[in-house]
């Protein structure tokens, strides 16, 4: 791969050429999950208002991820969005390491590619609640999605008190749920290196930990919140119909 091969993954899951290129043509090795979370003062219960969820696969070795950075930054302050930027670890080859990526982050990625089907990973790339993979870049594109997906559904009620998360019967089948701890303060990051060298990039929500807390099988179930690992992290709750799959509830502490 040149470091000017763009790559871009289209809503029906054919592979184009666009965007920072794509990642390793086969699986990563399997990464244990954090283990680290947080506590939430607050209570929240998802409901029909529930947030969309925004997930953005990024890196600041990629020289096509700062629009999508800006459009994910744009609308992480809204109260019906849950926006959440991933930064992966493939493209530290290109001679800057992402100051906010972990392994487990790139092998979440991985989990929606093999779900759909796809050979490869990409940057920038946005999958809205685990269902459709559109370009981050395109903010036209994104604004369209958001309005046409709309909150999660199909998953059962989720309530978050102090550091517990209740999850409420339902039908379905198993799913996993998620805790996710992120960052909701603007980070500036200084790059000195790398496609965007000389730069310095503006991220807000920013996933410091993700926690797999448990399986829900349809009876009313709950999970603990392990202690925050470090302060100022806000919280959000998924339910996941499995690896890769579509979210169907979400909440936000």
């Amino acid at each position: 791969m040149t470091v000017s091969l763009r790559a871009v993954l289209t809503v029906s899951g054919v592979l184009l050429l666009a965007a920072c290129g794509t990642g390793a043509p086969s699986d990563p090795d399997s990464t244990a999950r954090s283990t680290e979370g947080s506590a939430a003062a607050d209570i929240a219960t998802a409901s029909a208002s529930a947030p969309v969820v925004v997930e953005l696969f990024q890196s600041q070795g990629c020289s096509s991820c700062p629009p999508a950075n800006a459009n994910v930054n744009a609308i992480a302050a809204q109260p019906e969005v849950l926006a959440l930027s991933f930064g992966v670890t493939y493209w530290d080859k290109l001679g800057w390491a992402d100051s906010f990526a972990k392994p487990e982050y790139t092998a979440r990625q991985w989990e929606y590619a093999r779900a759909a089907g796809r050979p490869n990973v990409a940057t920038p790339q946005v999958i809205v609640n685990g269902n459709r993979a559109i370009v981050g870049s395109n903010a036209a594109e994104l604004k369209r999605e958001l309005a046409a997906a709309g909150s999660p559904k199909g998953g059962p009620a989720l309530t978050i008190e102090g550091s517990s998360v209740k999850v409420g019967a339902g039908h379905g089948p198993a799913s996993l749920v998620w805790l996710v701890r992120y960052d909701p303060e603007e980070n500036q990051v200084a790059i000195r290196a790398g496609e965007n060298g000389g730069r310095t990039l503006p991220h807000r929500n920013i996933v410091r930990q993700l926690v797999r807390l448990g399986n829900w099988t349809g009876t009313e179930a709950s999970f603990a919140l392990p202690e925050p690992a470090e302060p100022g992290l806000r919280t959000a709750v998924l339910v996941q119909r499995g690896l890769g799959g579509p979210i169907t509830a979400a909440v936000k502490g």
